[in-house]
């Protein structure tokens, strides 16, 4: 059976290899050399000539399924029925690019990068002991699917069944008391699961929130909470205390708020959690910031500045001294730009330190410090510290009080470059915030060189984008900004690959102050932060109103989507 699945495959690779010749996708050298790799046993035709980019992978789907006479399937229009993928292992899924569609009455249908392999359909058959209907797909559309189709709720809610007895014996009437978790446990398996699921959702932070009845878990995707899971109430005191030994934190106290943090790994990959919790009139609530998540820095080219800005912005970070600040609330995105600004600078010829809670990103050639209260290393003690150490460029993490504020103010103006996050509402803002912590106005002038202000926006969704028209209230607010009406707009219907909700990502809206000789003399005689915006914009910067707005304009997000993000006080 096996040379006569070979025979089967080879005939099939060969005949897909002229119907890619045929329809002008590669010459036939490319056709003589992929399947002289693939006779060798290197690879199937079609994957080949897809990792050497001779084919795109959406012709060579469609190539195959005209070849095959298989229906090529649209994963962002086709819902995965849950109850197959009983049938298919996720670790077989990933391997061979595939994943279950559906059960129908003559077999299982399954999309598949690759149809033509035979002991694969064969693997399945013999696992699922049904006729296998193979479909055609795109392989990065089949691997978005397998994340957003392999849930770990099914796992987690069995596991947590198995704690039924340990938590019905910790319930005692003196009140909860502490558990002992060993490796073997249920729950340890259960909070593996839910971490791992974050973190391949893309969340940012995940909740684990006591209620009445119940125990609810919610992941912060693309900035918006989302349920994922409604547990039993016995369940929360397991969990807790599974997530306190991870984080070092103290598993008998239940009603004073503990912070902790801790690492895992999935696979090559470290993610740090910071965790923080605090009780409530439902029991203790716990929230898990997820930190280390294993992306690659962004280039501040990718982050979403206009040309403009961005130019300015790239000019400003190779100045020998000064001060550049990062304003914005929690979560849009300071730490992520600042990074990305550390990494356009030359790591061999600068020495470059930063003080961080937490270090979120390991960055080779650079000196990272990270805060340590109960060692009495906080933002200005450990500036302080590195001032004594031939820095040339430092970054704090972020100016909140008044000595870390005088401190780095005083490093910008002796010889440093020193960038840092502050929590200010706009570009302006940040400066009238240096100068509430104590720093004089004078200093603040002198050494602040810029202040980029950013929010983070939703990005429109390019499995659904469609054309909608604007409500009377959008047409208003992009009136505003950028003095032109707005007939239509583009905006999401709803798929598979972004939850339905019609998003897919963020991208940053930013607005850069620059402090040139106008703007510190306003500043130094007291003008307002109106009075200041005001000149700024007339100078050339972009309001982050307008800059969301031209992002509407280009296709890649909403006007309430920026109305709703973008609030700032006029």
């Amino acid at each position: 059976m096996a040379t006569a699945a070979t025979d089967r495959s080879r005939v099939q690779s060969q005949n897909l290899g002229q119907v890619l010749l045929e329809a002008g996708l590669i010459s036939e050298e490319q056709m003589l050399e992929a399947q002289q790799h693939h006779e060798a046993g290197k690879g199937t035709l079609g994957s080949l000539v897809a990792k050497r980019g001779w084919v795109s992978p959406q012709s060579l789907a469609m190539a195959l399924s005209l070849h095959l006479n298989l229906p090529l399937i649209d994963l962002t229009r086709h819902g995965v029925q849950p109850e197959v993928l009983r049938h298919v292992p996720e670790d077989m899924a990933r391997r061979h690019h595939l994943i279950p569609l559906d059960v129908l009455e003559d077999g299982m249908a399954v999309v598949m990068e690759d149809p033509t392999n035979i002991q694969v359909l064969e693997e399945l058959t013999a696992r699922s002991g049904m006729r296998i209907l193979p479909m055609v797909g795109v392989r990065a559309d089949i691997l978005t699917a397998i994340d957003m189709n392999y849930k770990a709720s099914n796992s987690i809610e069995a596991s947590l069944a198995e704690i039924a007895p340990l938590a019905e014996a910790i319930q005692a009437p003196s009140g909860p008391r502490p558990i002992e978790i060993t490796a073997e446990d249920p729950v340890v398996r259960s909070v593996d699961l839910l971490l791992e699921q974050a973190v391949r959702d893309g969340a940012s932070d995940i909740h684990i929130e006591p209620a009445r009845d119940s125990v609810i878990v919610r992941y912060r995707i693309d900035g918006l909470l989302q349920q994922v899971l409604s547990l039993p109430r016995a369940t929360l005191a397991p969990l807790l205390s599974r997530i306190k030994v991870l984080a070092d934190m103290n598993i008998a106290e239940t009603r004073r708020h503990q912070d902790g943090q801790f690492s895992v790994k999935f696979g090559e990959d470290e993610v740090f959690l910071r965790v923080a919790t605090s009780e409530t009139s439902w029991g203790e609530l716990a929230v898990l910031r997820v930190l280390g998540r294993p992306v690659a820095i962004l280039d501040l080219a990718g982050l979403g500045m206009a040309p403009d800005t961005l130019t300015t912005f790239n000019r400003l970070i190779q100045a020998p001294f000064g001060m550049i600040l990062s304003s914005g609330p929690t979560g849009s995105g300071k730490t992520t730009t600042l990074y990305a600004a550390l990494d356009q600078l030359d790591r061999r010829q600068l020495n470059i330190m930063t003080i961080e809670d937490p270090v979120e990103y390991d960055f080779p050639g650079i000196s990272q410090i990270q805060v340590n209260r109960a060692a009495e290393i906080n933002f200005a003690s450990g500036l302080r510290a590195t001032l004594r150490m031939d820095p040339d460029v430092i970054l704090v993490g972020e100016i909140r009080d008044a000595e870390t504020a005088q401190t780095a103010s005083q490093a910008a103006l002796t010889g440093h470059l020193v960038m840092s996050s502050i929590h200010a509402n706009d570009a302006p803002g940040a400066l009238f915030r240096l100068a509430n912590l104590g720093v004089e106005r004078y200093m603040i002038a002198s050494s602040v060189m810029g202040v980029l202000a950013q929010r983070l926006v939703r990005r429109v969704c390019d499995h659904c984008k469609t054309e909608a028209e604007p409500t009377r209230e959008e047409r208003a607010a992009y009136q505003e900004e950028l003095g032109e009406d707005l007939d239509r707009y583009y905006a999401g219907m709803g798929c598979n690959f972004c939850r339905h909700t019609g998003f897919r990502g963020r991208i940053g809206v930013f607005e850069l102050l620059v402090m040139d000789d106008d703007t510190q003399q306003l500043f130094l005689h007291g003008a307002s932060a109106a009075e200041l915006k005001a000149v700024a914009e007339a100078q050339g910067m972009i309001p982050m109103r307008r800059d969301g707005m031209l992002k509407v304009q280009q296709g890649i997000t909403t006007p309430a989507e920026v109305i709703h993000r973008v609030f700032t006080l006029k």
